[in-house]
């Protein structure tokens, strides 16, 4: 098994260089960029913009407006959309600020030393360091990729269960009704309707809307918060909306998946051996069926936690005001972050990487019977 674990942890490397490398790759040729976007401020009324560049002001244009410039100072104003008229100097240093005076291989190699060292640098349009905003918008995504999943699955995994055991049975038609209804509904759109039932929207007001927390629990360190009951019920009751609303298509979607999953191993042959050596239901079901009937569940554990975590909670994120990592790397892309964007690609897929080998791991844990030492990888 260590052998098997080692491999694993080695293919890492090139995978996530595969990924990154692709991703920049498609970053160069995507139109827009940091530079662009800071051209477009100062073209526009926000003056502010000038004020990442050291000391540079709307005073440093002297040349705005100069005709007479070289050719190398010509094509560095026309590389960029919006820059005619501007020093071709303070573009200069615009491309050097972002990095973009060097060429893109010296680039992407000093990108992935640093990051191997966990090193993301500071955001470009933010004045923090790049895994100092990581962090300051963790709790949020924790929160919702961590209890959503547990929850789809804490309900799905009996109900899938409780399913295949009454096959054709009224409760299965009706609950089949509500999960195959749960799936087509869409999660923002639920998410909207708990709004306006139970957030003060046109009935209730049962609920808050924004954050995870009440003010006077806001400022609470975490063992001082993880102690008091007062604080983890105002934390649960800010969380209930929002991980409903995630947790709906999650729900139906692994329900189903539990109980197909029953069904093939509940029709097998050493069932029917298990059941002859008289066995009851419950020895047949959970010594036997359940081991084998739950690898396919988990093996779509790792994508189910990662999507809540990351991409599937961008939407509940914006309806709730919870700022959190799905949000951030949405308004780094459109904004050109790119410091943001690359770091939380990297973490995501590391961990994607990481949370799959567990789940693999986790299969010699159900059942013995897999070897992984075996298997070519």
């Amino acid at each position: 098994m260590a052998a098997y674990i080692l491999r694993r942890l080695l293919l890492m490397i090139p995978t996530i260089l595969g990924i990154m490398a692709i991703s920049f790759v498609v970053v160069q040729f995507a139109p827009g960029g940091p530079v662009e976007r800071v051209i477009a401020q100062i073209q526009g009324t926000d003056v502010s913009a000038t004020a990442r560049i050291g000391g540079s002001s709307g005073g440093d244009f002297s040349a705005a407006g100069n005709t007479n410039q070289s050719g190398s100072d010509a094509a560095i104003t026309s590389k960029y959309r919006g820059a005619q008229g501007l020093d071709p100097e303070f573009i200069r240093q615009l491309e050097k600020q972002f990095g973009f005076d060097k060429p893109p291989l010296t680039r992407f190699g000093l990108m992935l030393w640093n990051y191997a060292r966990f090193d993301f640098g500071e955001s470009y349009f933010r004045d923090i360091s790049v895994i100092d905003l990581i962090k300051e918008k963790l709790p949020v995504s924790i929160s919702l990729g961590l209890w959503m999943t547990l929850l789809s699955y804490a309900i799905s995994i009996p109900l899938g269960i409780r399913k295949a055991v009454s096959d054709g049975s009224v409760f299965d038609v009706w609950t089949s009704a509500v999960v195959i209804i749960a799936y087509a509904v869409p999660g923002f759109l639920f998410a909207i309707f708990l709004i306006v039932f139970f957030a003060g929207g046109s009935f209730f007001d049962w609920f808050p809307l924004r954050g995870l927390w009440s003010e006077q629990y806001a400022r609470m360190g975490f063992w001082e918060w993880i102690t008091d009951p007062e604080a983890l019920v105002d934390y649960f009751w800010h969380l209930a909306l929002p991980l409903i609303s995630m947790a709906l298509a999650a729900f139906a979607t692994t329900t189903l998946l539990t109980k197909n999953s029953f069904l093939d191993e509940i029709r097998k042959q050493y069932v029917v051996t298990a059941r002859a050596k008289g066995l009851t239901e419950r020895q047949v079901l959970y010594g036997h069926v359940f081991r084998n009937a739950m690898l396919i569940v988990i093996s779509g554990f790792p994508a189910a936690f990662v999507s809540a975590f990351f991409a599937g909670s961008l939407l509940i994120e914006t309806i709730f005001s919870l700022d959190g990592l799905g949000l951030l790397s949405f308004e780094s892309v459109i904004n050109r972050d790119y410091p943001v964007v690359f770091a939380t690609l990297y973490i995501f897929s590391l961990m994607g990487l990481i949370v799959q080998l567990v789940s693999d791991l986790t299969y010699t844990w159900i059942d013995p019977r897999i070897d992984f030492e075996s298997r070519e990888v």
